[in-house]
């Protein structure tokens, strides 16, 4: 089974609970931040001790700000030693939160760093394309020359200096 498989039943349970507390945000922050702890290489060591008791492993995982009965859902991850899936259950409840809430999550990748009003310019042509609201998270990679890579996790729009140069290179070789 892959990874998101065996992730998509809890991110479900999660979203399920989340949406009858009225508290989407505040699960996706607590998630992000166990998805976090429990990635980094010493914890991820130290949550695979057998050692290791659930009241420890909670208290290592949850936030200060948690909401209700998100320790229960760490609880039922130690249980069934699923405490490692935590950054793919983060991710597949964002993707439930924002479709529930209509917004699509694009990143945004440009050579430099893109002012205020170019960012807002593309939210505005995404938000048309999509119908939908857009979280826009910006990043910076040298390497695309140019232009902007955006990508929504189901549509990637490669504007980049390098994907025309990719293509121009194939055009010409085929």
């Amino acid at each position: 089974m892959t990874q998101a498989t065996l992730a998509r039943p809890y991110a479900r349970a999660a979203f399920a609970v989340a949406r009858e507390q009225s508290a989407l945000p505040a699960w996706s922050d607590a998630l992000a931040f166990a998805a976090r702890v429990a990635a980094d290489p010493q914890v991820a060591v130290l949550l695979g001790d057998p050692r290791l008791t659930s009241d420890a492993a909670i208290a290592l995982l949850v936030p200060e700000s948690a909401p209700q009965n998100f320790d229960g859902l760490l609880q039922l991850l130690f249980e069934n030693h699923r405490l490692a899936l935590l950054p793919e259950i983060g991710g597949l409840y964002d993707a439930l939160r924002f479709d529930a809430e209509r917004v699509v999550k694009a990143r945004v990748t440009s050579a430099e760093a893109l002012p205020a009003s170019e960012i807002e310019t593309l939210k505005a042509a995404l938000r048309r394309r999509f119908g939908r609201e857009v979280d826009v998270d910006a990043a910076v990679d040298p390497a695309l020359i140019g232009g902007v890579l955006i990508d929504t996790g189901d549509v990637v729009i490669d504007g980049s200096l390098r994907g025309r140069l990719a293509r121009l290179h194939d055009a010409l070789v085929h």
